[in-house]
């Protein structure tokens, strides 16, 4: 049998894998996922699908069905090169694509965009697409652009790395002299940016907004997590790949006494569950 890509089209960023085919789910092989940035969606698309193709030795014969979802999916209308093609939910996708990763059996899953989508898997059923939130990639650019002057993400990135919070958010314990709350850590924010200083600098805002945007996240899909009675949860998306994801959520996880799981490949688990929603 032939092999199955995956392609997830944003605005102008379009992702893509592709799996060797098989009757059996652990039996698939991945091929190196990759991420081609172009000016509109549908020169993403075909730029992506270009250098996978050559990238990776296939022929157009050797490709089976190729299975789309994103946004800026819906600018495509044609069958990519006359190849079978299909539509896969994204929500769905989302929700594959983080048990495939982590392999759980069952989690709440965070797709972290441009906005944020939350989505409860489980295998053997369809994925339920639980809601989301507009805090995302985009609030943290977006911000950035007014309060450090920049809209590159790793330029902010780097802002950060040398920020300190205490010159942003006010903290429970800055509220109270001792713990009067048994809940709650002194350590957790009470209110991001609620405590700046006049001394704050472009790094310590930097860092702010990254830790306002991967709270704001954290919380939410922990409110979703305890209505499915399950602590695992399954982040992804482009900004889970830098350290402060990393470190934020590992704070989080003993905060909230929950898992937040971050895997290898996280920035590509919608288009790696478009690919295996071939079979569902």
């Amino acid at each position: 049998m032939g092999v199955i890509i995956g392609i997830d089209v944003g605005g102008s960023t379009t992702k893509i894998v592709g799996f060797s085919d098989s009757s059996s789910m652990s039996d698939k092989t991945i091929m190196t996922p990759l991420v081609v940035r172009a000016a509109d969606p549908l020169t993403s698309l075909y730029g992506a699908f270009g250098k996978f193709t050559s990238e990776s030795s296939l022929e157009l014969s050797d490709i089976e069905c190729v299975m789309m979802t994103g946004v800026g999916s819906a600018f495509n209308s044609k069958p990519i090169y006359s190849l079978p093609s299909r539509h896969a939910s994204e929500f769905d996708s989302i929700g594959y694509g983080g048990l495939y990763l982590s392999g759980l059996d069952r989690a709440v899953v965070v797709s972290l965009g441009t906005g944020t989508a939350l989505v409860y898997a489980e295998s053997g059923k369809t994925p339920e697409y639980l809601g989301g939130t507009g805090i995302g990639g985009g609030t943290l650019i977006g911000l950035s652009k007014k309060l450090v002057g920049s809209d590159e993400i790793e330029e902010i990135e780097q802002l950060a790395e040398n920020g300190n919070l205490e010159n942003i958010d006010l903290l429970v314990g800055d509220m109270t002299e001792k713990n009067v709350y048994d809940c709650m850590s002194d350590k957790l924010t009470a209110a991001n940016f609620g405590n700046i200083s006049g001394l704050a600098t472009s790094s310590d805002m930097a860092l702010g907004l990254f830790n306002m945007v991967f709270e704001t996240v954290g919380v939410v899909s922990r409110f979703a997590a305890r209505s499915f009675d399950t602590k695992d949860i399954v982040v992804t998306g482009n900004l889970t790949t830098t350290p402060l994801a990393e470190k934020t959520f590992a704070a989080l996880s003993r905060f909230f006494n929950v898992n937040f799981i971050i895997p290898n490949n996280s920035q590509f688990a919608t288009v790696i569950g478009a690919a295996l929603s071939y079979h569902k």
